[in-house]
């Protein structure tokens, strides 16, 4: 525990200094997006259906959608270069803005977009000083470790929830006897690429207390991404955490039962703004986040895979095997975050150990305006 209490100070130390660091852009703590003085319009081609309650986590609600090429560009009076940080360029849930870029809907809006690949704790910093505008990730612990020490950082849109057929998740080798409704993981070791702080840990406390077992009942045993299915297959681990569409491997196999994965209808990651596009240039980071709700819209309004000549076009652009990526099941993307999201995962990094303290107020962690704005929803 101690080692683990020094490796948070250590953290929450580079982060308090390189807030210190950072540009007067950094800002006040209540970005200049909170404020009501912006004017929200009607948009063509957003209706009802645009915006759904932030409360409703119902595993059958509908996403919000506008019709297809909605909003329309409303494209800026000066054009903008913007930077956006993302771990990968090939994951299927960065599909959106690697379309939104290849179809030009960023440049539609006058918005000269670079996507650059840097990890989160990385990106964080650069996010913070203004010297990237955004951030393709989630409100992992190190993001909320961030905002405690002063950081002006935002999660402003969702990314997408699985659909109702996926298996990505937690899955466990059977021990005889033991039947997929009849687990117990206590003290059992489960294997996963991402380790603790990351937003799995919210929906992996769920299913592991179904189970007889918790965030700080199991023993964690961080393994490279290639290894994580051998080591479920072999015995070195007993339990892992299986992303798209690795889990394929072992679905239907004896001896191996999926326990659970990201709750339905709940994003759990998507964009993170800073002070550039909270506080320096808001009309830039609406029309950012209407580009990618357009490109929802048009693009991944629906099942998108059962379009094939779509699907080949999505492997060719993330440079994926198109029988792999047609392998699973399309995902639900959603620019929409639901209420609580980030207090629940703020337990569950409390849980793991990979935060500490009270739970940040929403307020301070998540900005719906924007999104809103570029649908025309008023509140």
């Amino acid at each position: 525990m101690r080692a683990r209490t020094y490796g948070l100070a250590l953290l929450a130390g580079a982060l308090l200094a390189s807030a210190a660091c950072s540009s007067p852009s950094s800002g006040p703590s209540h970005p200049k997006a909170d404020t009501a003085t912006r004017t929200i319009r009607p948009v063509q081609g957003c209706g009802a259906a645009s915006w759904t309650d932030p409360a409703d986590r119902a595993p059958e609600r509908a996403p919000a959608r506008c019709r297809p090429g909605s909003p329309a560009p409303q494209r800026l009076a000066e054009p903008r270069k913007l930077t956006i940080a993302t771990g990968t360029l090939s994951a299927e849930y960065v599909a959106p803005l690697r379309v939104a870029l290849d179809k030009g809907e960023f440049d539609k809006e006058g918005l000269d977009v670079t996507l650059k690949v840097l990890p989160t704790p990385e990106a964080l910093p650069l996010l913070a000083k203004g010297e990237v505008d955004g951030l393709w990730a989630a409100p992992e612990a190190a993001v909320m470790n961030g905002i405690r020490g002063g950081f002006v950082i935002r999660w402003v849109a969702g990314n997408f929830s699985p659909g109702p057929k996926s298996k990505s998740g937690l899955w466990v080798r059977l021990k005889d006897g033991e039947t997929p409704a009849a687990v117990r993981m206590a003290d059992r070791t489960l294997g996963t690429m991402i380790g603790k702080g990351s937003v799995i840990a919210y929906p992996m406390e769920q299913a592991l207390e179904q189970h007889g077992g918790g965030l700080d009942r199991i023993r964690y045993q961080q393994l490279g991404s290639a290894d994580v299915l051998t080591a479920l297959r072999n015995g070195g681990v007993d339990s892992a955490w299986l992303l798209d569409p690795v889990w394929r491997r072992v679905d239907g196999e004896p001896g191996y039962a999926f326990l659970g994965g990201q709750p339905p209808g709940e994003p759990l990651g998507g964009m993170l703004y800073g002070p550039s596009l909270l506080n320096d240039d808001v009309d830039a980071g609406v029309a950012l986040l209407r580009a990618y709700i357009r490109t929802v819209n048009t693009y991944f309004a629906s099942d998108y895979k059962q379009n094939e000549r779509y699907v080949t076009y999505l492997a060719d652009l993330l440079k994926a095997d198109a029988a792999i990526l047609r392998s699973t099941p399309s995902l639900r993307m959603d620019w929409e975050i639901r209420t609580g999201t980030t207090a629940r995962l703020q337990a569950a990094y409390r849980a793991q150990g990979a935060a500490e303290g009270d739970s940040l107020p929403e307020s301070r962690t998540v900005n719906r305006s924007l999104y809103e704005e570029a649908v025309g929803h008023h509140r």
